[in-house]
């Protein structure tokens, strides 16, 4: 094992090109804690706005927060991983850009020899937040019907391709008609491509003026009032992400004339922070790519050295699916 490894950090908090790559310690795992070898890393809009600043961690911080690769050491207490075991996680402390790094072992879950080392990088922080939005949110069965914006994003050809598998009808969008022909390919039932309609207008339509049961929306600002539009009576409205910038502050009581609506704001990590919960949730995810009921669908690839790219990429709507950095 060697002792350092190179960490992707940031000093001050700004563009792609805040990043800076260096060699830092790796030292052995503690109680509770493991070492991993990395062998690629997801990327996700959580990682930018940690980079940016709108979502702060004090500096320097290491970024990243998932990914893929070999258990070198075990801490004391840790059971349910040993040297040599194949590995994921979307965990925090953050700072999976890296070669190598220890860290808490709670929420690092052993991973199926069938799900390759990318797939497990690209799936993990994606995957869980499908699997709580679809589970543990609130009831969603077989005949419901969902909006989810950004189709044919990471988590988008994910959920897509859940719900098909559950029998629930899922509503995208999307922002070009090659991205709504890939959220359609992978399982949405319509994809509306909101650069060239009203995507509330669309919604009615498709739902004969009834609206929608839930609403997952990981775009936040150009989303949002739209969002609240498209939900029928005692609809769910789920805000888990702004890639379009945050949701600007909203007068609580229009929910009521809009039909007693329901809105949350989760975050994956609330939901993984229990160790048998995460390791059941990531079971479940899985067997859901195991099974072949979900794929991961890889677009892009970058160096660890061309983080700043892959960030330009992201943030610029380039990508469709799952990006990794590959080591």
């Amino acid at each position: 094992m060697t002792d350092t490894a190179r960490t992707v950090i940031v000093r001050d908090f700004g563009g792609p090109e805040a990043m800076e790559i260096e060699q830092r310690p790796v030292g052995a795992p503690a109680k509770g804690e493991i070492r991993i070898r990395h062998h690629a890393c997801g990327l996700n809009f959580i990682d930018v706005y940690q980079r940016n600043g709108l979502y702060k961690q004090p500096l320097p911080v290491s970024l990243g927060m998932e990914a893929a690769g070999v258990i070198e050491a075990v801490g004391e207490g840790v059971t349910h991983l040993k040297p040599g075991d194949r590995a994921a996680y979307a965990a925090v402390p953050s700072g999976a850009y890296c070669d190598a790094r220890v860290m808490p072992a709670a929420q690092v879950c052993p991973l199926p020899d069938a799900v390759s080392f990318e797939q497990g990088a690209a799936m993990m922080l994606k995957g869980l937040t499908t699997q709580y939005l679809f589970r543990r949110t609130v009831p969603i069965t077989k005949g419901d019907t969902v909006l989810f914006h950004a189709a044919a994003g990471g988590v988008g050809l994910i959920a897509c391709q859940w719900a098909r598998s559950e029998g629930i009808t899922l509503i995208g969008t999307a922002g070009t008609d090659e991205k709504c022909a890939l959220a359609l390919e992978h399982g949405a039932t319509h994809c509306i491509n909101y650069n060239s309609a009203d995507f509330v207008e669309e919604v009615k339509k498709l739902t004969g003026g009834k609206g929608v049961n839930v609403v997952m929306d990981g775009v936040g600002k150009d989303t949002f009032a739209g969002s609240l539009d498209c939900l029928k009576p005692l609809g769910m409205m789920i805000s888990f992400g702004n890639s379009s910038g945050p949701v600007p502050p909203f007068d609580l009581a229009v929910l009521a004339p809009k039909g007693s609506l329901k809105i949350t704001r989760p975050t994956l990590f609330t939901h993984i922070a229990d160790h048998a919960v995460c390791q059941q949730m990531a079971a479940e995810l899985f067997e859901k790519v195991v099974s072949g009921d979900v794929t991961l669908r890889i677009d892009q690839r970058f160096a660890l050295e061309q983080v700043a790219d892959a960030h330009r990429a992201l943030e610029g709507r380039k990508t469709t699916g799952a990006t990794v950095l590959t080591l």
